[in-house]
């Protein structure tokens, strides 16, 4: 084997679930996950000292356009976090926002360590939007966060796209939220199966419902290890309340959690100069990364992936392996229409009997911003060392259906040698793809493509409408604020409903007959 070979050789996960007013402050739970991962690799502080590379998940805070900055946290991250390990990496960097960004990190860094550019590096990431709301709330003291976070640092070298997901236009009308957008996606793809609303509100019940057994599977880091029947996962109540039709509070993932994760890649070399038993070792078979049509409303439809569909196929074609050889599988799952737009891309089924997550999933498992795959990573890590020679499949997400990455795993040592292609080559074909002329100047007759109702703690309050007007042109609008419109659009389909859309100022209005 090549002595420059990837291998991941160790991870590390950390969930604090204490008092708020204690809660390690950010950098600190990047060092806790890298100490960790230290110690499954069994290289303790010393090794960590001695990484060349590291890659840290930028923040969610750190967020084009977040209010959120009034929570003390580092500038600069990796540079702080290297000099509380104590080591002076060569290259280090800060990421771009996005869920794929954790397994992005790893097949970089993989192909990195091909190259012979990186010898030992860490990649660990952190959320601590769950303690640090909760004292931001109660006016509680942030300041033994900044006796440990320095903010005076030199800004990073930022790694990753830095567009921001949507455009002045889409935000105008609503569509600069994950909670305002995904359902956009589950409406248009349950109006493609001629499902009920009924019925597709008793299918994401199901398939949620399995992920929450996962997560009540694992009590050490889940944030909430509680199994829930489909019953409850999609009942309004005042404990399930409404978010965006047709997810209720439980079907969304929760970013206000305090964990953090990370993991070691390193050469096949220096694994065994630092003495790391084989049994530890874990290869990164396949890779790939690519993204959709970059906003919502340029994208072919609303009920797809083809970014999806090909870094599975890419990443699978570099494993030289298909499907059916996976044991073990975690899709990405903000929300159910996630799981359900990936799972058919790749050719999984919803009830698949090898399960679709391995740690519960963003709502149960907890969605700590960026860096909820580094867990999925971290938990695959553990289930293919205890089960040499089987594989598993992780996939990442980020934006609105958008940014995509894949891995397949495996303890078997692959057979030639690691060359990730380039995403250049993936993002070609689907920039390429053919799509909707957008107008955002609509007049007249016009048809519901997708929609959702957005809905605050006292009740539906905006509906968010992409049309299609009597051109074929595609544009987004709201809808008069009537609250029995906004109630009869959870009631039955409006997928193809028909009416007019106008101007009103900045905004376009839809009317429907």
């Amino acid at each position: 084997m090549d002595e420059r070979t990837p291998v991941l050789i160790g991870a590390g996960q950390f969930t604090y679930r204490g008092d708020p007013a204690a809660s390690p402050s950010p950098t600190t739970l990047l060092k806790i996950a890298a100490e960790r991962a230290a110690a499954d690799a069994g290289i303790g502080a010393e090794g960590l000292a001695a990484i060349d590379t590291l890659a840290v998940v930028g923040f969610t805070i750190d967020a084009p356009g977040s209010k959120r900055g009034m929570i003390p946290h580092s500038t600069n991250p990796p540079a702080l976090l290297s000099s509380m390990i104590g080591a002076s990496p060569r290259w280090s960097v800060y990421s771009e926002m996005g869920g794929n960004t954790p397994q992005y990190l790893i097949n970089m860094l993989a192909e990195r360590v091909a190259k012979g550019e990186a010898e030992l590096a860490l990649t660990v990431g952190c959320e601590f939007l769950g303690s640090a709301m909760k004292r931001a709330g109660k006016g509680l003291s942030f300041d033994d966060w900044k006796a440990v976070e320095d903010e005076t640092l030199e800004l990073p070298k930022r790694v990753g796209d830095p567009r921001p997901g949507n455009t002045a236009y889409e935000a105008r009308h609503g569509l600069n939220r994950p909670i305002n957008i995904y359902p956009l996606f589950e409406n248009a793809l349950r109006a493609r199966d001629k499902r009920s609303l009924a019925d597709h509100q008793k299918q994401m019940g199901r398939l949620f419902s399995s992920f929450s057994k996962v997560a009540a599977q694992n009590p050490e880091y889940a944030w909430f290890p509680t199994e829930r029947t489909p019953e409850e996962l999609v009942e309004v109540s005042d404990k399930n309340r409404m978010i965006g039709y047709p997810y209720p509070k439980l079907l969304n993932a929760i970013m206000e959690v305090d964990q953090s994760a990370a993991v070691f890649v390193c050469s096949v070399r220096k694994a065994r100069e630092l003495g790391v038993p084989e049994s530890k070792w874990l290869y990164l078979h396949g890779c790939a990364d690519a993204a959709d049509l970059w906003h919502p409303l340029d994208r072919q439809n609303f009920h797809s992936s083809p970014a999806m569909r090909l870094t599975g196929k890419r990443a699978f074609e570099m494993a030289g392996i298909g499907l059916d050889k996976v044991d073990f599988i975690d899709l990405y799952s903000c929300f159910p229409v996630a799981v359900e737009v990936g799972a058919e891309e790749l050719g999984l089924s919803l009830d698949d009997p090898r399960g679709l997550t391995i740690t519960g999933g963003l709502p149960y498992m907890g969605g700590p911003g960026n860096n909820y795959v580094m867990h999925s990573v971290a938990a695959m890590h553990r289930k293919l060392t205890e089960n040499p020679g089987k594989y598993g499949l992780i996939t990442g997400n980020g934006w609105y259906l958008t940014k995509q990455s894949t891995g397949v795993y495996s303890t078997k040592a692959p057979d030639k040698p690691f060359e990730r292609e380039d995403p250049a080559v993936l993002q070609r074909e689907i920039d390429a793809l053919p799509h909707p002329e957008i107008t955002e100047s609509p007049q007249g007759p016009a048809t519901i493509e997708t929609y959702t109702v957005v809905h605050k703690r006292e009740g539906p309050f905006m509906a968010i409408v992409v049309g299609r007007d009597a051109n074929g042109r595609r544009f987004a609008a709201n809808t008069p604020d009537d609250p029995a419109l906004l109630a009869g659009m959870e009631t039955s389909e409006q997928v193809g409903r028909t009416g007019t859309v106008v101007q009103k100022g900045d905004l376009n209005i839809f009317t429907p007959d």
